[in-house]
């Protein structure tokens, strides 16, 4: 029985030495053999302490595998750098401290580029030097923040202020809503509508929503539509047509301030269906969008535009 528990102990050990793979374990491959060694001398300990049992060698050879890299160079060996040749007809650009000096107007120029105008009373560029102002908060009346109007060109006209409610879980919360159309009178133009707790802060917010919004009105040189167009937004329709010249805007509502503010000065124009001034604002700008230059056309067509008349 001692036989054969010694024997099955001897095989396991002999079993885990032979398959035993240099793939799972971390170490280099000496520390196998190392380990390899240990093993063979525990097992021959073992059996040459109990009297019964017969000794058995395990020769478990491992392949020495080559660690070292580099076998083929020299370490005496020493590079030299050769630099390639220079292309033909090549120039080597001057040097740093060959160029002229710049002038303290030219250095100034650049640091005034770079970092903006100086505060020592002067400009080289033409700057504003009291720039720091435009930054100071300024007070109007009832002691609350003034904001300067926006200067970009464009003009802004009020269309419409209503009160609206909000009914919210503790009552109503009142605002005013303000429908405001900007242009600058060169067939650039956009309508914008922004709400506020105050008719000022509406307006403003309705003037910035519709400089977002910006389009171009296409015209011919007698400040008119090329054509007929028509256009809806909501239940709002509105029919645009051109006029000759000396007719004037004959439009009513909303639609008149949109072809006024866009520089439309010859143009019929007509409400159809809802009142509402935003909707009719709106359904104005897509009947605008709508239009299309005759040199367009043609070119789409790939014809001269005297072919479109045929």
């Amino acid at each position: 029985m001692a036989m054969t528990t010694a024997s099955s102990t001897l095989s396991s050990f002999s079993s885990l030495s032979l398959h035993t793979s240099p793939r799972l374990t971390l170490l280099p491959f000496t520390a196998t053999n190392t380990s390899l060694t240990k093993l063979k001398s525990s097992i021959s300990f073992f059996l040459s302490s109990s009297p019964r049992l017969t000794t058995t060698t395990c020769n478990a050879e491992q392949p020495e595998i080559e660690t070292t890299f580099f076998d083929n160079d020299d370490p005496e060996y020493e590079a030299v750098f050769e630099p390639p040749e220079a292309p033909e007809g090549f120039v080597p650009p001057p040097s740093f401290d060959e160029g002229s000096l710049e002038t303290e107007d030219e250095v100034a120029a650049a640091y005034e580029e770079l970092y903006g105008a100086a505060y020592s009373g002067m400009s080289v560029l033409g700057n504003d030097i009291y720039v720091m102002d435009a930054k100071v908060k300024k007070l109007g009346a009832f002691g609350k923040l003034k904001k300067e109007k926006i200067r970009d060109g464009f003009e802004e006209r009020v269309v419409q202020v209503r009160r609206v409610t909000k009914v919210v879980k503790g009552g109503k919360q009142l605002h005013f809503r303000a429908v405001v159309v900007v242009g600058d009178k060169q067939g650039n133009v956009g309508v914008g509508v922004g709400k506020a707790k105050e008719v000022i802060g509406a307006v403003q917010k309705s003037a910035v929503n519709a400089r977002r919004n910006i389009i171009t009105v296409p015209m011919t040189k007698y400040l008119t539509f090329p054509h007929r167009s028509e256009g809806d937004y909501g239940a709002a329709k509105v029919m645009l047509r051109p006029a000759s010249p000396g007719t004037g805007v004959i439009a009513g509502g909303s639609v008149r301030i949109v072809l006024e503010m866009a520089g439309v000065e010859n143009a019929l124009g007509k409400q159809l269906g809802s009142k509402n001034a935003l909707n009719n604002a709106r359904a104005t700008v897509v009947a605008v969008q709508k239009m299309r230059q005759f040199r367009e056309v043609a070119l789409d067509r790939g014809i001269p535009m005297e072919e479109l008349w045929k």
